[in-house]
């Protein structure tokens, strides 16, 4: 995951294992479910391997598979009351793991190789529910929504750094491939984790990044350019700007809410961080959907710079872009679709679970974090369509015995039509 690793792997080496993509292609034994991640996860076996070890690299990841896909388990007694069961050791592979050597994994276990496999699953796997690439923009180009996610850290998780000694928090900076509705990279940080640095040491050629006010930051522009890729973000109201010209606005464009396109110089000469090239900033007026006779939000306050939040019924937001080619409403689209990386955060830390921790060291939670972005690929891979939590559910039904093959297949198929 260092500079110049691609957001999205472009291909899949001749020797990697091709994986079925269709339920029909897996055995009908619920367990068998993870039968064509073993073979990827078989190069992991051998891994600092021990002759007082019997927990081994393969077996630590498929159980915390398992628990992804069970609601039951939470902590590492009941991993460890799981790995004991015959039949789990059969299908898994796996001996039984006591606390101890769970722990010890987390820290044992480097998550490179395990990056090597996501990355790979990650290049095989397509949810057919994605938006479209727009016409306007190049076949070639790839929509990543980039953004970070924090998660609640132990008071004694002393390297994961927030806002003081008993509020702690990790930070999940992740790369998500819009149109293809999976997520391609992610990076671990304490919770005061900076985004831009994050974002600048993982840039990629042929992507157009979708940024919040979060990243800006003139420089990291800059080195999006450099790296052979453009962005759609969004200004604070107060950017430093010259107006060069004013676009005319097309009905497709005032149908969109776009009040003004002006190309623009951004940043100011005087403290030297001006843009060396001119760019695009448009208004647009946003009004936010009715609340469907739902309790409105109430405001939020950040405790760390006693700041209130509100949810505003309709405002402006200025959007920025080097882009000069495509049309104002569809860069207000592209910075729309920024929201698929919003709506992936909820599904990974409120319904898979993920915000439960069964590591404290930074090694230990980014294994867990890979083999929870596994569990949401798997997902993809096999019923075709981005998780939600009744997908979700109907698989963990289907593997604790609930359900029958054909049910499952069943109650996927309803469930396809309403989210293509």
């Amino acid at each position: 995951m260092g500079k110049g690793t691609p957001a999205v792997p472009r291909a899949v080496k001749d020797q990697d294992t091709p994986l079925p993509l269709k339920l029909e292609d897996l055995q009908l034994s619920p367990l068998s479910y993870f039968g064509p991640l073993r073979a990827l996860l078989t190069e992991l076996h051998g891994y600092k391997e021990h002759p007082n070890r019997k927990l081994f690299y393969d077996g630590y990841v498929s159980l915390l598979l398992l628990c992804y896909f069970n609601p039951v388990i939470r902590g590492l007694r009941q991993v460890e009351q799981l790995s004991s069961f015959a039949k789990i050791q059969q299908e898994l592979g796996v001996s039984r793991a006591s606390p101890a050597s769970l722990s010890e994994a987390s820290h044992v276990f480097d998550p490179k190789p395990l990056a090597h496999i996501f990355e790979r699953l990650a290049a095989q796997v397509c949810a057919k529910d994605t938006p479209a690439l727009p016409e306007e923009v190049p076949e070639d180009m790839q929509l990543i929504a980039v953004d970070g996610t924090l998660l609640d850290a132990l008071a004694r998780m002393l390297w994961a750094v927030w806002l003081d000694q008993y509020e702690n928090a990790a930070k999940v900076h992740l790369h998500f491939n819009v149109c293809r509705g999976v997520p391609v990279l992610f990076d671990l940080t304490d919770g005061n984790g900076d985004e831009k640095k994050s974002l600048k040491e993982h840039l990629a050629a042929a992507c157009l990044y979708l940024i919040d006010r979060g990243y800006v930051d003139y420089k990291l522009y800059q080195e999006i350019n450099a790296a052979g890729s453009s962005f759609v973000g969004r200004l604070r109201c107060n950017a430093a700007l010259e107006v060069l010209t004013s676009r005319p606005l097309t009905a497709k464009d005032r149908a969109a809410g776009v009040e003004s396109d002006q190309e623009v110089w951004l940043g100011s000469i005087k403290d030297g961080t001006r843009i060396p090239r001119p760019v695009r900033v448009i208004e647009v007026h946003v009004k936010n959907p009715p609340a469907r006779n739902l309790k409105p939000k109430l405001a939020k306050v950040n405790g760390k710079v006693k700041a209130i939040r509100t949810q505003e019924e309709e405002f402006d937001a200025w959007l920025v872009t080097d882009r000069m080619d495509l049309p104002a409403d569809v860069v207000v689209l592209l910075y729309r679709y920024r929201w698929h990386v919003e709506t992936f955060f909820r599904w990974f830390k409120c319904v898979l679970g993920c915000r439960h921790m069964f590591a404290e060291s930074p090694q230990g939670l980014t294994i867990q974090i890979y083999a929870a972005l596994i569990a949401g690929l798997l997902v993809v891979l096999w019923t075709g369509c981005k998780p939600t939590r009744y997908v979700l559910s109907a698989i963990a039904f289907y593997l604790a015995g609930l359900a029958t093959w054909e049910e499952l297949r069943r109650e996927l198929d309803r469930l396809k039509p309403a989210r293509a």
